[in-house]
């Protein structure tokens, strides 16, 4: 018997979706998401959100950027960063502190400014302050006493509601057994369910065939076998 022929398929890169309609809540990140809704009633101007890669610290941000109209800035451009200009935008998402290097002076003088113009500033990070290797002792003072929030790695709950959602918008029609087998299986993060979805999608097309456990197991091991 002659295998199915594949189609040619288009390898896209998938865009994630930050909207406010697109962020699941549960209980490892509803906290964080109460904080974030209750803006701008906050003790400061000036808060942390922290959690593992892949838990969602993004999109949240994302939400808050768009609702504050919040300019937006990877916080290891801050040394070519026009810092006067973010302190008068009014307020500044500045993402991935921790990550960065070589920032404190101008991360110091950004708070600085800020608290100056009455801006808001939310900052990610994956570790609380206390790990970033921060030197300036003035500076990890005010990280210190700045409101922060975790959110933390994404529960099994949480990881099956995305997989259902990513399958429902790219219209696959998915038996709930998919759903279980992959949920606890894949990388405990966000951005794997939306690589598993995104290379079923694909599978599916090139097959001709829905999406099924077997074909979720290959592919999962395809993926795995490729780190």
């Amino acid at each position: 018997m002659s295998e199915t022929p594949r189609q040619l398929t288009l390898d896209l890169p998938l865009e994630p979706r930050f909207g406010r309609e697109d962020f699941l809540v549960s209980p490892s990140n509803e906290r964080a998401w109460e904080m974030f809704e209750r803006w701008p009633e906050w003790p400061g101007r000036v808060a942390l959100l922290v959690g593992p890669t892949g838990a969602g610290k993004s999109h949240l941000a994302a939400i808050w950027a768009a609702r504050a109209g919040a300019r937006v800035l990877a916080a290891r451009a801050l040394p070519l960063a026009d810092l006067q200009g973010l302190a008068h935008s009014g307020a500044i998402l500045l993402e991935d502190a921790d990550a960065a290097r070589g920032i404190e002076k101008e991360l110091f003088h950004l708070l600085n400014l800020a608290g100056e113009c009455g801006a808001w500033l939310v900052i990610t990070a994956r570790n609380w302050p206390d790990a970033w290797g921060v030197q300036t002792k003035d500076l990890l003072s005010r990280l210190r006493l700045a409101p922060a929030i975790e959110i933390s790695e994404p529960d099994d709950a949480l990881v099956g509601a995305v997989l259902v959602k990513l399958f429902a918008d790219k219209q696959l029609v998915i038996d709930t057994s998919v759903v279980e087998y992959l949920k606890v299986r894949i990388e405990r993060s966000l951005d794997a369910a939306r690589r598993i979805v995104d290379a079923l999608d694909r599978e599916a097309l090139a097959r001709g065939r829905p999406v099924t456990r077997p074909m979720a197991g290959e592919v999962l091991r395809r993926i795995e076998g490729g780190r």
